[in-house]
């Protein structure tokens, strides 16, 4: 059997922390709330664990975490997650880029894909991406992969309209 846990913050009773987990909307905070409550009433940790639907390993963390915060800290943290492979400034960049289009000769395509994005990322800041990932740093930007018609660099625009003039019309 573990070892009893020892509960130094005594701001509420258990009775206190029942009539809380009642207002409380969160589940996850109820439970723990209750868990802490059995243990304040002198019950196991393992019982008190059992009966919340948690393991007693996982009941003794959120009793450190009471202890040091209060029922604030039963409360779950969001994960900031892993940071972006672009700053700020890069990105920014790729923004502009992606506005701008690709230079023809330079980067030998006609319009960007998210292929062509991943290899100039990866010259111009040494970081590989898929093409998901280019694709969700677009989306990031509240870009989409749709894109104009592409046009030759080299079109004679009067030429055009010289042909539309004197062709014939159905």
């Amino acid at each position: 059997m573990g070892k009893p846990i020892e509960i130094t913050r005594l701001d509420f009773s258990a009775a206190e922390l029942r009539e809380l987990a009642a207002r409380e909307r969160d589940g996850a905070i109820v439970r723990r709330l209750l868990a802490i409550a059995m243990i304040l009433d002198g019950s196991s940790r393992e019982e008190a664990a059992r009966l919340n639907g948690m393991d007693r390993q996982t009941l003794r963390d959120w009793v450190h975490r009471y202890n040091a915060e209060g029922v604030e800290g039963l409360r779950s943290h969001v994960s900031p997650g892993r940071p972006s492979a672009l700053n700020g400034d890069q990105m920014e960049e790729l923004r502009i880029m992606v506005l701008e289009g690709p230079d023809p000769e330079r980067n030998q395509v006609c319009r960007w894909r998210c292929a062509d994005l991943c290899d100039e990322i990866a010259v111009r800041w040494s970081v590989v991406l898929t093409e998901r990932s280019v694709a969700r740093l677009l989306h990031r930007l509240n870009m989409t992969r749709l894109q104009p018609r592409p046009y030759h660099p080299k079109k004679d625009a009067a030429a055009q309209e010289a042909y539309k003039k004197t062709s014939l019309t159905w």
